[in-house]
Order: structure tokens, then sequence, then C-alpha cells
């Protein structure tokens, strides 16, 4: 899948060692930039497989926003950002929810600090944008 070494490293530290059939078909197409709509039975990896092509394309050189990652639940947005620090690890990727529940100040001090993938509830990320602290503007990827 040509995934860069400190992405396998962090891959296999947290257990993995073959891929799902939905991470084989998916991963690649999605690191291509191509999109992708994937659907398949609980447990078979979706979020792992998620995590694993927001880590691969982020350019952890920048602490811009590079990837969103909209979940219709806290729960699962939640669970998308731990899985993406852990198998990020050895990338030094930031990554952080934005979700309801938690400190407003927090989600703006982690957002302007800098982290490279938010993952939210379309609701908080919504108040993020509103509030100017999350910009769309895609013009300096």
């Amino acid at each position: 899948m040509n995934l860069k070494d400190e992405l396998l490293r962090g891959i296999y530290n947290y257990s993995f060692e073959k891929p799902s059939a939905i991470q084989q078909r998916a991963i690649r197409p999605i690191v291509e930039g191509r999109d992708v709509v994937a659907q398949a039975q609980s447990g078979t990896g979706k979020t792992s497989m998620i995590a694993l092509a927001s880590c691969q394309t982020v350019d952890t050189s920048s602490r811009e926003v590079q990837v969103l990652i909209l979940s219709p639940t806290r729960e699962l947005a939640a669970q998308i950002e731990k899985v993406i620090l852990a198998m990020g690890n050895y990338m030094s990727i930031q990554a952080h929810s934005c979700i309801g529940g938690k400190s407003v100040g927090e989600d703006i001090r982690k957002l302007e600090n800098g982290v490279q993938v938010v993952s939210g509830t379309p609701g908080r990320v919504h108040d993020m944008i509103q509030r100017e602290v999350y910009s769309l503007d895609t013009s300096n990827y």
C-alpha cells in the first residue's frame, strides 16, 4: 500500500497485522484523493480505515487542518480521534474531536494551536466555523 514507515509502526503498535477487505479496497483510492463511499458491517475496520487514510495523507510539517471527518455521533467522532492519535503516534499527528458535551473553549484553544485532523459532529464543527475559529478555506493545501 506504500504507507509511510512511521504510520506502519503505529499500525503494528495498534496490533493490526493484515488489512481487512474494506481497508484493502478503500485506503488506496482515498489516499489518491478520490471520493469513496464504503459500506460494511460493524467490526470490519471502517473506523481504522478512515484513521489510516487520514494519517497517510497528512503533511506533518504543517499545523493546518488538512482532514475533516464528520460523524453522526459524538462517540464515533471521539473514537476516530483516538484511533488517529494511536496510529499517528510515531508521526506526531495532532488531532482533535470537536463534539458537543465538551468545552467550547478547549475546542477553540486546540484549533488555534493547530491540528492536522478534526473529527467532529456537524453541529460543533458548524459552531467553530461560525465563530471563525475553523475555516473551510483550502487555499493553503
